[in-house]
């Protein structure tokens, strides 16, 4: 038995069969100039459409480019401006640690001034010297003969002074005696900074006592007549040592350390 599709009802041309068409109809076609005519304008139309589409991808791309400039050269200045910040940053450490070194210096030098003014001022003062009676003179030489004196002669100086006159010590030193001392009265002996000695006699009273630390100018005693004098007067000794026998020149002695008499 043969089998026949039903009327109206059809299957979907095959791949085949539609390639099989298009070609026929194309050929068909040809021979009018219909395809000439359709195909002409198509064809001239492609070049347009892609000249029309490069255009926009063009311009995005110019776009994106000054975008990219655009952000280099912020970076780039962003840069510079960072590196210009640094180095002014450096530049203020650096001067300030050069402000902090000079200051330094400068304190390490007020403050070797200041020490070398204080020990210039303390050379000074234990330097100082001055007159033990101050506007007074030497009425008695030194060395001078008589029989008054159990050497022979005179082993210091005499200043003129009434009995009372404040007596000083003539330069800082440590009191070593201060009291009786037969025939120089009440007397006060000195040790000296430098080590030398100096006696004050025949005081009339002491101000003073054995190891108390005395500067120059500093009263000790009263000037009197105690002892083995004639009247009021200060005797007044230099010496090497601390006893009787050990003399120097008491003129030369005060004048060697800036007295003038």
């Amino acid at each position: 038995m043969a089998f026949t599709r039903a009327p109206g009802k059809h299957r979907r041309p095959s791949r085949m069969q539609r390639g099989t068409a298009r070609a026929a109809g194309v050929a068909a076609l040809a021979g009018t100039g219909v395809v000439g005519s359709l195909t002409a304008p198509a064809l001239a139309a492609e070049p347009a459409a892609a000249q029309t589409g490069l255009t926009p991808v063009i311009t995005l791309g110019d776009t994106v480019a000054e975008r990219i400039d655009a952000q280099a050269a912020a970076q780039h200045e962003a840069a510079r401006a960072a590196a210009e910040a640094a180095a002014r940053k450096a530049a203020e450490e650096a001067a300030r640690e050069v402000a902090a070194e000079k200051a330094a210096e400068e304190a390490a030098k007020a403050r070797a001034e200041k020490e070398r003014a204080a020990r210039e001022a303390e050379r000074k003062r234990l330097n100082t010297f001055v007159s033990p009676i101050p506007g007074s003179y030497v009425s008695t030489a030194y060395q001078s003969g008589g029989a008054v004196w159990s050497s022979g002669s005179h082993t210091g100086i005499d200043f003129h002074a009434a009995s009372g006159t404040p007596v000083q010590s003539v330069g800082m030193g440590t009191v070593v005696e201060a009291g009786w001392g037969g025939a120089y009265g009440n007397q006060v002996v000195i040790k000296m900074n430098d080590g030398t000695y100096t006696q004050y006699a025949h005081l009339s009273s002491l101000a003073v006592s054995a190891g108390q630390q005395v500067t120059a100018g500093q009263q000790i005693g009263l000037s009197g007549a105690t002892g083995n004098v004639t009247g009021a007067h200060l005797h007044f000794e230099a010496r090497t040592g601390a006893d009787y026998g050990s003399d120097l020149d008491p003129v030369a002695y005060l004048r060697a350390h800036g007295v003038n008499l």
